[in-house]
Parts: C-alpha cells; structure tokens; sequence
C-alpha cells in the first residue's frame, strides 16, 4: 500500500549517545550531530508500551524460541513504534537507533513478526527454530539479493511451515537474509531445485546493539529544550485566537491523548477553559472515568453532552451494523450532541480548542488551523497541535507527568467508540478481551448475522465494516477462504414483510469530511429492477458485478436496503435520496395504473404483465414521470424524513 507523507520527519538518533532526538540535528546532551531515522511516512511515530514490548517477545519467542524476545527488545533501550501502510495493522519496531523489525496483523492468521537484518542479527545466536541453514556457498549468491534455493539448503527447523517467516543462517549462526519459506523443511533439505525461501532482507549492515540505556524519564528530559519550543508557540497560538474571537472559548476532550495535549495547553497559557465531552454511549467506561478524573484534578468545569440510551441500539434495527463507508452512527451519537450542547450553552457562538493533527489523516492534514465547523453551528475550531506529531504529544505529557487513558497502554493507539468501524481487526481484537462492553456488540452481531443467513465469515473478518469492501479486502478474504467478499456479505434472508419506509440520518459526518445522508428502507431492494429505474435520475448509473449495489450519480443503494447520498451542498443529498426513495416505491409497489406512461413523452416507459418497465436507451430525464402515482401518493408506507 503506498506511504502517505502528511509532515516531515521528526525522529532523529544520536549514536553515540544512543538516544532518540526529536527535531533537533545536533544531541542535546553531547551535541554532535544527529541523523534522521529511516522509517515509513507517514511517520507519526510514538512510544512503545509495556504492552506492545510484551507482545513483541511473544511474537519472537513462539516463532524462533525462548529468549528471543529479550534479545531483539533488551531491557532499558526504549522502543518506539510507527504505524504503517497495511491490510489490517502494522507497526515498525525502532530501537538503538534502527527500524530493526515490524509486528503486522494478517486477517486470518493474527500477528507476526516479521524481520530486517538488525532484528535477524539480534536472534540468531539464540534462536532454537524458525531457522533455515545456508550453505556457505550460496551466501554471496542470497546476499546479492538473490532467493535462497533448495539445493543451498543445509538444515531447516522441522517445524517450519510453508508461509512461515524464517531467518536464514550460516552454520556458524550468522545472520545472512530474512524471508518466507516456500516449501516445507525436509523437502527443502532433500531437493536439488526450486524456492526454498524468498528473501525480503539480505544486504549486510554493521549490527548495532549499544550499551547505553534510558528510561523515558530520561529521555524527555534530554528532548525539553524542543518540547518546550513547542509548548510556547501553541501557548502563544491559543492567547492570540482568544484575543481574535469575541466568543467563549471550550476545549473540546475526547479522552485521547491529543485532546489532552490540548487540553494542558491551555492549562498552560493560563487559562482554566470549561471542558465539552461528548460522550456518544459508546465510550470505554475508562474514557468516561478520565475525562471526569482530568477535569477534576484541575478544577475545570466539565460540560458532558451524552447521546441518548437507544440513540445506536435503537438504530440498529433501521441501518444495521455501521461501516466504514456508511457512518450513521456519527450522526445519531457525535453530531446530535454535540451540535446539542453547543447550541445550549452557547448559542452565540464559541471558539473550541481542539486536538486534531496533520499527521493522522489526509482530510485533517488539508483543514487548516483554524476552521468554522461546516457540521456544529456557530462553533469555531482551533488546533493548538496541528503540526506535532504523537511523539511531540506523547513528550509532552510525559514531561507534565500527567495520567493518560489507560487503553493506550493496552495496544490502542487512538482511542474512539468501543466498535467503531474504523478499528482495525487487531484493534477489535484486543477490545473484545479487554472491554466488558464488547460482549453485547458481538452477540449483536452473531444475532443480525444469523437473522440474515450471513455465513460465520462475515463476522470472522469483520466485513461489517464496509457497504463496500475494497479490493485488497476482497482478494485477501479470497485468498483465506476460497470465497467472494459479494458471496459472503449476501444476505439470504429478507427482513420480515412489513409497510416500506426509509429511515434517515444527515449531515456533515465529524468522522469523514464532506455531507451525507445515510438511509436504510425497511426491504430488501430489486436493484437490478431500480437500475433501470436510476436513470430517469442519473446519467451514469452502474450495476456492480456482485449484484449487490447500485451507483446512481453520488447515490449508492445496496440490496439489503442502504443507501448513501454525497454531495457538496446539503440541498442537493437531501433532495436526490428523496427522489431516489420515490423510485424504489414505484418500482417495489408499482399498482398499474399507467398514469406514468402516459405522461413520458418520449415513450420511455410501457406497461408489461401489470406493472410499468423502462427502456433506459429512450429515457431523457425530464423526470416528467415523476408527477402523481398512487404507490406514492396513497400507500400506506412510513417514511420517517
């Protein structure tokens, strides 16, 4: 998946220091010159955890033996992580100065390890499996970049299996290439040809594994001199747009680390700001006790704005499960509140402190600094940490000592609702056995699953999270099971017979940018009949393959009865899902009268067996037809607009 370069690189390595510089090109503490570490953009680097070190260890002991998780994390070198492009989850794993390995979550599989030759130097003298012997023969060949292949194969651990990642070794236990083995050990011992293991890393590079250690105490205190250059100028960005705004100034706290970076700026430009925390119903119970425990300790007024009790579950029986590309959920638990609050407590306007950064998305990178809020009337945003990165973040409030929310230290790295879409497979994971929430999520799921005639892979790989799943998704859930993504979200079972009506959620969405409406009608819908219906709204109107969606213009409608509505000016996705619903009960509860043929001029519509058909190649969109019809004007359907 391509890199995604939203800001510079911060993170520098002093080497003979051994210690992690952040900005600065000179060592704070022996002031020779630093260098920057090569990691994947967009480079949004932070802390590792005792959580994430655990699972590091784990993840090297079950796959080459006890002890190496010791050898490749030793105790009191640091460890930083950095998030990169993937299918699901991966992180790069930096220590002593190098991005020696990185841990990535395979659908299907979970995590794995996967070595460079830093973290493959630090394994081999101890490793006990997971190792392919070279003949010293083939080195200079596999070092030249080349595969290692079956006849240069001495020795492999009996236990490797096909897709397994592997180091390979010299007899003498040097390190010469990392790679994934692609045929099973004795095979590879005993053939005189073929791919034995494809090499990822091969070229040679001095080991590095200094002495010198730091707790991160230690380390924050060599990094003040440029955290504190970073508080100032965000100190001095928050006095000058109080001064700027003749309206109240809030912060905005979600419980994250950003918002609470935030929140201590402006604790620190002297100001003790009333907090808004909007709490959705879909909180981690300690979300919900750090935000009452932060605003507390520092004596700050607390405004807690909650969704209502039925506002998601409620729902669920109208949209179904949210996804990544059909957020209603954002609507009914963030947007309502908080639009809510705003308005109650401050109707005339306010200016709100709030946590966003460049470095998390590519819509956030493109905000600004400043904004008015197109979705929260008369609410005004101000990021006081735009352009930090998490480490700027995570530095700084290590440097204030100040208690974080504790699932950061539980392999989050963001924290947000409980079941968001959003989340990463890793990231339910470790959610669902570490939440007493989850639990009334999943049963949901394994009910709507079963009431639908979903096959048990739909929950398996989370699918639920997409209307639309994207081709990687797609190939990659073939490539496990053997199935299509379209076979596997198919729902067999119609809901039950009942009046046709739509139920709807709008607006500028706070998770994604841009307006939508989110609609989901109480049916299952004939798409492949509604196709030909579309075009009397839209000029390009498409069938997927699967037969499962269909596009018209910015209209996406699904079988099982979504649909989403985009575009640039509210008027226009709100007048387009309305229409759109006119059609779907033309063409669902059509009665026969012909009144719809006789107004279409161009003789695009006719009669067959009792109902009205379209010839979409005769249709001019006139939407002359669109006029009285008693399946609309007369059915006993409810719409709730």
């Amino acid at each position: 998946m391509a890199a995604v370069r939203l800001g510079k690189n911060h993170l520098r390595w002093c080497d003979d220091c051994n210690l992690p510089v952040l900005e600065s090109k000179t060592c704070p503490i022996c002031g020779k010159d630093s260098r920057e570490v090569e990691i994947t953009p967009p480079g949004d680097v932070r802390p590792a955890f005792q959580h994430d070190i655990d699972l590091i260890r784990k993840l090297a002991d079950e796959q080459y033996g006890e002890g190496s998780g010791i050898a490749l994390l030793p105790e009191g070198h640091p460890v930083l992580l950095n998030k990169a492009p993937s299918l699901d989850r991966m992180d790069e794993i930096i220590i002593d100065g190098s991005t020696v390995a990185t841990i990535r979550y395979d659908l299907g599989r979970g995590w794995r390890l996967i070595n460079r030759m830093q973290s493959a130097m630090r394994i081999a003298p101890v490793m006990t499996k997971g190792y392919v012997i070279c003949d010293d023969s083939a080195v200079p060949f596999v070092q030249d970049s080349k595969n290692l292949m079956a006849p240069g194969v001495i020795d492999a651990h009996k236990d490797i299996e096909i897709g397994d990642e592997v180091i390979v070794i010299t007899k003498d236990r040097k390190a010469i290439a990392t790679g994934a083995a692609k045929m099973e050990p004795q095979v590879m011992i005993d053939s005189e040809r073929g791919l034995a293991v494809k090499t990822k890393w091969v070229k040679p590079e001095p080991f590095r594994n200094p002495d010198k250690k730091y707790t991160w105490d230690e380390v924050v205190e060599a990094n003040r001199e440029v955290i504190e250059k970073r508080r100032d100028e965000a100190v001095d960005f928050i006095n000058k747009n109080i001064a700027k705004h003749d309206v109240p100034a809030i912060v905005s706290f979600s419980g994250g680390k950003d918002s609470l970076a935030t929140l201590l700026l402006t604790l620190d430009a002297g100001h003790k700001l009333p907090v808004l925390f909007v709490n959705t119903g879909l909180e981690f119970d300690e979300t919900v006790e750090h935000v009452r425990d932060v605003t507390s300790r520092h004596g700050l007024k607390l405004i807690e704005e909650t969704a209502p009790t039925d506002a998601f579950f409620g729902n669920l029986v109208h949209f179904g499960p949210p996804a990544k590309d059909f957020r209603w959920c954002c609507k009914t638990n963030k947007l309502g509140p908080t639009v809510g609050a705003i308005m109650k407590n401050f109707p005339d306007g306010v200016l709100s402190f709030i946590g966003q950064r460049k470095y998390e998305s590519e819509a956030r990178h493109d905000k600004g600094r400043v904004w008015v809020n197109p979705w929260t009337p008369g609410q005004t945003g101000a990021s006081p940490i735009q352009n930090w990165n998490a480490l700027h973040v995570w530095f700084y409030i290590f440097l204030k000592k100040e208690p974080f929310n504790v699932w950061y230290t539980r392999g989050l790295d963001r924290i947000g609702c409980f079941l968001c879409p959003a989340s990463d497979m890793s990231e339910l994971e470790i959610v669902a056995g570490n939440s007493s929430r989850y639990g009334q999520w999943d049963q949901y799921l394994t009910d709507y699953m079963n009431s639908r005639g979903l096959p048990q892979e739909w929950k398996d790989y989370a699918l639920w999270r997409w209307k639309n799943a994207p081709s990687s998704i797609r190939e990659e859930v073939h490539k496990i099971t053997g199935k299509d993504v379209s076979e596997l979200t198919k729902q067999s079972v119609a809901p039950e017979s009942g009046p046709l009506y739509m139920k709807v959620q709008e607006g500028f969405s706070p998770c994604v940018i841009g307006f939508s409406v989110e609609a989901a009608v109480s049916k299952h819908i004939d798409i492949e009949r509604l196709e030909g219906f579309g075009h009397i709204l839209g000029s390009k109107v498409k069938l997927d393959e699967s037969g499962e969606w269909l596009s018209i213009d910015n209209i996406t409608v699904y079988r099982e009865g979504s649909i989403i509505s985009k575009a640039n000016v509210e008027r226009d996705a709100r007048s387009n899902i309305d229409k759109l619903f006119e059609l779907i009960v033309r063409s669902e509860q059509c009665v026969g009268c012909s009144l719809c043929v006789a107004r279409c001029e161009q003789k695009a519509l006719y009669m067959k067996d009792g109902r009205v058909e379209i010839n979409p190649d005769e249709c001019i969109r006139c939407k002359d037809c669109l006029g009285p019809c008693p399946a609309v004007n007369f059915r006993t359907a409810e719409q709730d607009l």
